[in-house]
């Protein structure tokens, strides 16, 4: 029973329908997509305490609309009191009321999660790193030799270079690289499809050294060297220890660096540098450019010299 709202969680037995929806929900998007709805399931799943990600959906999609929403209500609640992110939150919410909108465009049911976001400021720090401290990284991988050093070498000059995810770092394979061609194919972040971005010579310099100590057999671009899990695929999480290892922060952060320096070297020139970051939304890129300029404290100084 959940104790906010006064409703039995536990659902009777779950209905062929219920899996068609799931399956629906989750069909037609790339695998990081898939993954990500699938835990935003069983974090969902997990706080009504049900067996399974179908059971817990069948016991929101029985409710009266009012009882739906208390209960989503409870659940954004009580991911507040746990202190997540707003971002997780959000993701997890907006998780949830998309596989509502696919129910009810179903004819499942008549109506809609009405439970809106709680407020994020999650681009607020875009600095990343600082770009000396990334100079001092990657001189010192270059005087190393070792295979561990070359392939790190190779994963931090793709984040910065070309700005990459970390989730498109993780699941490239080594035949998404034509050195050739100097080109790299990557899974974009909401994309099933692979686009193809040109590689710029230092980071080919980097891949190819890296490719040279791995070998040529098919399968994950960039391995582990753990004793635990050597030879597999590196993971996300990997990839974020190896960049706190550097003191580089989270790859994102990497990321965020190569966005600003990018505006920086192109003069402000928005519209070039979203080809450069795949953000879909330019008011991101925005952000980015009114924190590198600090207009905010430029005009305080103006303000404040008025006095």
């Amino acid at each position: 029973m959940n104790e906010i709202i006064g409703i039995e969680i536990t659902p009777p037995a779950v209905s062929d329908k219920i899996k068609s929806l799931i399956e629906a929900f989750l069909s037609g998007r790339n695998s990081l997509t898939i993954k990500a709805y699938r835990q935003d399931l069983e974090s969902f799943s997990k706080f009504l305490k049900s067996h399974s990600a179908k059971d817990s959906v069948h016991s929101l999609l029985s409710l009266l609309p009012g009882d739906a929403n208390a209960l989503t209500l409870s659940y954004r609640s009580r991911m507040i009191e746990e202190r997540l992110s707003p971002a997780t939150i959000n993701r997890r919410l907006a998780s949830l009321r998309a596989l509502v909108k696919l129910a009810r465009t179903l004819g499942l049911i008549t109506w809609k999660i009405e439970i809106q976001n709680i407020k994020s400021q999650s681009y607020r720090d875009l600095r990343g790193p600082e770009i000396s401290k990334l100079k001092n990284v990657i001189l010192e991988l270059v005087q190393r030799n070792s295979p561990k050093t070359k392939r790190d070498l190779a994963i931090i000059r793709l984040l910065h270079d070309l700005g990459l995810r970390r989730g498109e770092v993780t699941s490239l394979d080594l035949a998404h690289i034509d050195l050739n061609l100097g080109t790299i194919s990557i899974l974009g972040k909401g994309k099933t499809e692979r686009t193809n971005l040109t590689l710029p010579e230092e980071t080919q310099w980097a891949l190819r050294n890296w490719i040279e100590i791995r070998g040529n057999e098919p399968g994950a671009l960039f391995i582990n060297f753990d004793r635990a899990k050597k030879g597999k695929r590196l993971t996300g999480s990997g990839l974020y220890a190896l960049s706190k290892y550097y003191g580089l922060g989270r790859p994102h952060g990497i990321r965020h660096l190569a966005i600003t320096e990018a505006l920086d070297k192109t003069g402000g020139d928005v519209r070039s540098v979203q080809r450069f970051s795949r953000h879909k939304n330019l008011a991101i890129l925005n952000i980015y450019d009114d924190n590198r300029q600090d207009l905010g404290g430029s005009v305080a100084k103006i303000v404040a010299a008025g006095l």
